[in-house]
This record gives C-alpha cells, structure tokens and sequence, in this order.
C-alpha cells in the first residue's frame, strides 16, 4: 500500500513541522514540495535553551496496513540519521520509530515494521514493538545532539 508518492495523489495527507520550540528550543524546520512534488523538510537543529530536534508529521484517516511486514522510504538525504516514527492514534503520546541513516544519494530505506520499538520523549518505553494494523501519523525526526543543517527530501513511502 502506497502512503506517499510524489508521482500520484495517493491519499490526503496533512504535513506538518513540530520543533522543539515546544519546549523552549530554537530549531528551525520547515516542509515545502520541490517542482516533482516530493517533500522537502530541511532547516537547522539548535541545542540553545535545551533544545535539540525537528520533526515532519503526516496525519491522515485511519488506515488499515495489515499484511504489510515493512514500510520503505524513497528518500534522498544528507549523509545524517534520522527517526521513522509512526503513530497508531493521534492521541497516543508514544511513537514507534525506527532509526536510518542517509547517504547523500537517492535510496529505498527498508524498515521492519515489527522492529519498530515504542519511545516517548527519547526513551525506549517497556511495551511490545509495532504490531497494530491501522495507523493514523507517520512523522520523520532528526535529533542527533548537535547543531547542524538538515534536508531530508520524500519521495515515497510504501507498506509492503
């Protein structure tokens, strides 16, 4: 099941940025579409007033990925890492993430759903992996404890 395309209006997607100016940080990120329709999320983490990390988050309806045993991300990155993260219910303060890094070069991530682990605010909480079958958010992350630019562009994202 096609998420995200750049190439096809797969679903209504709401994205969106949360910075840790949420907490009193200074990061800076933004979304835009380039000229073929992928996600660009690019801008610069700050560590000034505790702060520390960026997010891109696309909400949509509910939707069923059952049978699905990983999600791959098109994606061209920056040669930094970065969180996949997903969200059963918009309500749900935890996310279940995986971490990737990027190349610099255009590149299919591949994430095991099932290795996708529950974590709150940093940490890694004492509850099963990803197993659930509808979701409602995915998001994209960079957090890496230092100041830097950033750019992450989205081609895709498919559950298969």
């Amino acid at each position: 099941m096609i998420l995200f395309s750049s190439n096809q209006k797969v679903m209504d997607c709401k994205w969106k940025t949360i910075n840790d100016v949420v907490m009193g940080g200074k990061s800076i990120g933004i979304i835009e579409f380039n000229h073929d329709s992928q996600v660009v999320f690019k801008g610069k983490v700050s560590l000034e007033n505790n702060g520390g990390f960026s997010s891109a988050k696309c909400e949509f309806s509910e939707t069923n990925i059952e049978g699905a045993t990983k999600v791959v991300l098109r994606v061209k990155g920056d040669g930094k890492n970065y969180q996949f993260r997903i969200k059963v219910n918009s309500l749900d303060n935890h996310s279940y993430i995986a971490k990737f890094s990027t190349s610099g070069k255009w590149e299919d991530i591949e994430i095991n759903l099932n290795t996708m682990f529950p974590s709150f605010r940093g940490r890694k909480l004492d509850l099963p992996n990803l197993s659930e079958k509808l979701i409602r958010e995915i998001a994209f992350l960079i957090a890496n404890k230092s100041e830097e630019y950033f750019e992450l562009v989205i081609d895709g994202i498919e559950f298969k």
